[in-house]
C-alpha cells in the first residue's frame, strides 16, 4: 500500500523519493532491494557500502595532500641550489626575499588559493549551523509528538482504570447492600442483581481493551497522571520507531511513545553538542589561518596544520554517518506503514487491525474497539434505567436503602462520564494527528537537516583538503629568520663609518701603500 494512499496529509518529499532512488549494493557487490529493515544484516551491509564512499574519498585527499607536500619540498630544495646563480640576474625583478617576479606569482597565488579555501570552508560552517539548527527542530516536533500521544494513551488507559475501579467498588459495597436490603422482594432484588451484572459485563467488556499492569513504566517518564504507572493500551502508539538505540539496549514490549520521546531527547542533545563543537573547531581553524597568513606567523600555520588534519578526518567521517542516516532514513519515510505495521516492537499484542486503524484513519473504517463501547454504552444505559425504577418503587418500602441507591447513582453518573471521555479519546483523529506530526517533523525537517549537514561535511572536507595542499607554498613566502635579521643589520649601518674604511677609499688615495701618509691626506682635503 503507497504511503500517499495509507497516511492522509502526508506524502513524501522530492528528497525522500531521490534519496531512497540509490542503488544499493552488498559488500558482494550485489544489487539489493531497497526495503527499510534496519534489523536485517543484508540492509546493514548496503549502508555499510554507502559508508564506505566517505572513506574512499578520504584517501583520495590524503593522496592529493601527500603528492602537494612532496611538489613543494621538492620544488623548495631545487630553489636553495639555483638560488646563488638566479640572484644576480633576477635582482631588480626580485620580490625581496630571494625569489623572482615568476615565483613571487606563484606564491601570491598559492596564498590566495588558501584564503579562497578558507572561505569556502566559513561558508560550509554557516551551512552547517543552519542544518543543525532545521535537525534539531525535525527532532523536537517529533519527539513533542510522540509526548503528546503518550499522554493521550495514559488519559486512556486512566480513564479505564477509573471506571473499572469504580465498578468494582459499586459491585461489592452498596449493590451487595442492595440485595441484601430487597431480600423479601424479588422484583427489586432482580433489579439491583441485573446491575450487578451488568456491572461485571462493562468491566469484563473494558478490560478486553488494555494491557496488563507492570510494576515499572517504561514510557511515562515525567508525563506519568497522579503518580500512577500507567502502561498504553492495545492501540500501541502510531508513532514512529527510534533510529537510535537506548542506553540500556533493550525496547520496551510493547513500544511506549514516551520511552522512544525520552530516549531521543537525551540522545539529540547528544548529537546537537557534538556538531556545535565540531563546527566551532572548523572555525577556529580557518579564522586563526586567516590570522596567521596575515600576520606571517610560521609556528600558528603549524599548529593550525596539525587541527586542519583534525578537521579533515572528522569532515569524511561524519558524512559517512550522514549519509547511512539519511539513505535509511529516506527508506523509512517512503512508507512508513508498512515498517510500522510489520515490526515486531509495535505489533506485540496487539492487532494490525487496531493499528492500521490508528495509522490510516480513513472514514471507510470503523472503530475495532465500536462495539465494545456500543455493548458498554447499552450496559451502562441499562443499569440507569434499572436505578431510576429502584429510585421510584423501592425507596417507600425501603427507605434504608437510599444511601446504597444514591451511592451507586453517583458512582454511575461518574462512570458515563469517564465513558464519554473515553469514546473521543479513542478516536483515531487524535493519535493520527500525532502520528502524522511526528512523520513530518522526522521526514521533513529532519531529512532537510541531515542534507544541509551532509553538504557542509561535503564542503568543509574539500575545503581542509585544498587548505592542507596550499599552506605549505603559503610559508615560502614569509621571510625567514636569517633574513629578517639580515635586513635588520643593513638598515642599522652607519654609511658614513663604512665609507671611512672601506678598502676601495684606502686603495684609491693611499696609491696601494699599506699606510697611508697623513700629510698627503690633509693635502688632499686642503685642495
Amino acid at each position: 500500500m503507497a504511503a500517499m494512499a495509507t497516511v492522509p496529509s502526508y506524502t513524501p518529499s522530492l528528497w525522500v523519493r531521490m534519496c531512497h532512488a540509490l542503488p544499493r549494493l552488498d559488500l558482494t557487490m550485489q544489487m539489493k532491494d531497497n526495503i527499510f529493515v534496519p534489523d536485517s544484516w543484508e540492509y546493514q551491509q548496503t549502508l555499510l557500502v554507502l559508508s564506505s564512499l566517505s572513506a574512499i574519498a578520504l584517501v583520495i585527499s590524503l593522496l592529493v595532500v601527500l603528492s602537494f607536500l612532496i611538489h613543494y619540498c621538492c620544488c623548495h630544495r631545487g630553489d636553495r641550489s639555483e638560488g646563488s646563480e638566479e640572484e644576480e640576474e633576477d635582482e631588480d625583478g626580485s620580490t625581496g626575499h630571494g625569489y623572482s617576479g615568476k615565483k613571487g606569482r606563484g606564491i601570491c597565488c598559492v596564498t590566495w588559493v588558501a584564503v579562497a579555501s578558507v572561505t569556502l570552508c566559513c561558508v560550509a560552517i554557516g551551512i552547517g549551523f543552519y542544518g543543525n539548527s532545521e535537525a534539531n527542530d525535525g527532532m523536537y516536533q517529533l519527539t513533542s509528538s510522540l509526548l503528546t500521544a503518550n499522554y493521550t494513551l495514559a488519559s486512556i488507559d486512566l480513564l479505564i482504570t477509573d471506571t473499572i475501579s469504580g465498578l468494582q467498588l459499586s459491585v461489592s459495597g452498596p449493590l451487595t447492600s442492595m440485595e441484601e436490603l430487597f431480600t423479601g422482594s424479588k422484583p427489586f432484588l432482580t433489579s439491583t442483581r441485573n446491575c450487578r451484572r451488568l456491572s461485571d459485563n462493562v468491566i469484563n467488556l473494558l478490560s478486553s481493551i488494555s494491557l496488563a499492569r507492570s510494576g515499572i513504566d517504561a514510557g511515562l517518564g515525567n508525563d506519568s497522571i497522579s503518580g500512577a504507572s500507567i502502561i498504553p493500551l492495545t492501540p500501541a502508539p502510531p508513532s514512529v520507531a527510534p533510529t537510535l538505540v537506548p542506553s540500556s539496549g533493550l525496547m520496551p514490549s510493547p513500544f511506549s511513545p514516551g520511552w522512544a520521546a525520552n530516549t531521543l531527547m537525551v540522545n539529540e542533545d547528544y548529537r546537537w553538542l557534538s556538531y556545535v563543537l565540531l563546527l566551532l573547531l572548523d572555525l577556529i581553524v580557518c579564522l586563526f589561518i586567516l590570522l596567521g597568513l596575515a600576520k606571517q606567523a610560521r609556528w600558528l600555520l603549524i599548529l593550525m596544520t596539525v587541527l586542519a588534519w583534525l578537521a579533515l578526518f572528522l569532515s569524511w567521517g561524519s558524512l559517512g554517518l550522514e549519509t547511512a542516516t539519511v539513505v535509511a532514513l529516506s527508506d523509512f519515510c517512503t512508507d512508513p506503514n508498512i515498517f510500522v505495521l510489520n515490526s515486531t516492537n509495535f505489533n506485540t499484542g496487539t492487532s494490525s487491525d487496531v493499528l492500521d486503524y490508528y495509522l490510516t484513519c480513513s472514514r471507510r473504517m470503523n472503530s475495532p474497539f465500536q462495539q465494545v463501547m456500543t455493548q458498554s454504552q447499552r450496559a451502562l444505559s441499562n443499569i440507569h434505567t434499572h436505578l431510576s425504577n429502584l429510585d421510584r418503587n423501592a425507596l417507600t418500602q425501603f427507605p434504608k436503602a437510599e444511601k446504597s441507591l444514591r451511592e451507586v447513582q453517583q458512582i454511575l453518573n461518574s462512570t458515563e462520564g469517564n465513558f464519554h471521555q473515553l469514546v473521543a479519546l479513542l478516536n483515531c483523529r487524535g493519535l493520527n494527528k500525532d502520528y502524522i506530526d511526528s512523520l513530518k517533523g522526522l521526514c521533513y525537517d529532519g531529512m532537510e537537516g541531515l542534507l544541509y549537514l551532509s553538504l557542509y561535511s561535503f564542503l568543509s572536507a574539500l575545503a581542509f583538503t585544498a587548505i592542507l595542499c596550499s599552506l605549505p607554498g603559503a610559508w615560502r613566502s614569509f621571510p625567514s629568520e636569517s633574513e629578517e635579521y639580515e635586513d635588520s643589520d643593513s638598515e642599522s649601518e652607519d654609511p658614513f663609518t663604512s665609507h671611512q674604511y672601506s678598502p676601495s677609499m684606502l686603495t684609491g688615495y693611499g696609491g696601494g701603500q699599506s699606510h697611508p701618509n697623513p700629510a698627503h691626506s690633509r693635502n688632499l682635503y686642503s685642495r
